[in-house]
């Protein structure tokens, strides 16, 4: 068990310098943040001092050095946007990403088991073709359009929920939450549902194709002739082993949540690092762009490791498997 963490942090740390590179890299030749830092009256000489205090005219080895080192003791650098250290503006949006991101994941998952599990249990009733068929909806609208329909329907036509911002927030040390306010649970609605119904959708299809596959294995008819009840069949025996695979997606939904929340921020102005990424990339703020990613790549990295650990926790095939191996070496 211990070797097996080892390893994948050896991978993880191999993950993350790969992604610092190719993300510091990638922003570094994306345009000269100067010209958009200083107007066309400034002269070429304030330009180059301006560029040596930032560190813009060294090599890129030595600028990635310099990022890299800073990085390992949280330090991403100034916002050339905003002139304020970068670690402490994400900070500031990182609880309003993750809010949102969890009441999204926490809806894709509650929701999309459950609904996964009836339809694959009773696919010929017309309720699960009325699921099926609005899943299309999920998975064929993109996002943006999901969030506009919504905004029509329930903020300009109905007026029951905001259509934008994150509404009142309530202070718990360097956290800010909006679940301690009822203006900031309805602002967290609208922007939830959007980004979860891809989601949803998919766990829910997954779940179903995963119960209909296990319930014509061998082991459930066995289970059958021996009397079991449905529900034990179902719930003790099918969820089960249906589930090992679903892990692993909803892992990786989390983190493409938390990735790609970037457009359920822009739509709903929710001030969260997505909505910070955009604006940066419209200013070319490298120190932001490059921050971000490496948060991204970590949370995939950390994600993709609890997913490993749950494997190992839920297969008891890879724990008899590393077991037998381990005596087969052992003289």
């Amino acid at each position: 068990m211990i070797a097996f963490i080892l390893r994948r942090l050896m991978q993880a740390v191999v993950v993350m310098l790969t992604v610092a590179l190719i993300s510091f890299a990638l922003f570094n030749f994306a345009g000269d943040p100067i010209n958009n830092m200083v107007g066309q009256d400034v002269s070429l000489a304030d330009r180059e001092r301006l560029r040596e205090a930032l560190g813009l005219n060294q090599p890129f080895w030595v600028q990635f050095g310099i990022f890299l080192q800073n990085a390992l003791q949280g330090d991403f650098g100034l916002s050339y946007r905003l002139g304020r250290p970068v670690e402490d503006l994400i900070v500031e949006r990182l609880p309003a990403t993750l809010e949102l991101s969890l009441t999204a994941a926490a809806l894709a998952v509650f929701i999309g088991i459950p609904l996964g599990v009836y339809t694959g249990l009773y696919r010929d009733t017309w309720l699960s073709r009325v699921f099926l068929t609005a899943s299309l909806a999920g998975v064929s609208l993109p996002t943006f359009l999901i969030g506009i329909l919504l905004i029509l329907i329930f903020s300009v036509e109905l007026n029951v929920l905001p259509s934008f911002g994150r509404g009142e927030t309530v202070e718990i040390g360097w956290w800010t939450t909006g679940f301690a306010t009822w203006s900031g649970i309805k602002a967290l609605i609208l922007p939830s549902i959007t980004l979860c119904l891809f989601q949803l959708t998919l766990i829910m299809r997954l779940v179903r194709a995963e119960m209909m596959e296990v319930l014509r294995t061998d082991y459930i008819k066995f289970a059958r002739a021996r009397g079991l009840p449905d529900r034990k069949v179902h719930f003790g025996h099918a969820l089960k082993n249906t589930l090992v695979p679903v892990i692993t997606v909803i892992g990786l939904q989390f983190g493409s949540i938390v990735a790609f929340a970037i457009i359920t921020e822009t739509v709903f102005q929710w001030p969260g690092m997505g909505l910070l990424f955009i604006q940066a990339v419209n200013f070319v703020d490298i120190p932001i762009l490059a921050a971000y990613l490496v948060l991204i790549a970590l949370f995939f990295v950390v994600i993709n490791l609890v997913v490993d650990l749950l494997y190992y926790f839920v297969d008891p095939r890879l724990r008899v498997d590393r077991t037998a191996a381990g005596g087969e070496a052992t003289p």
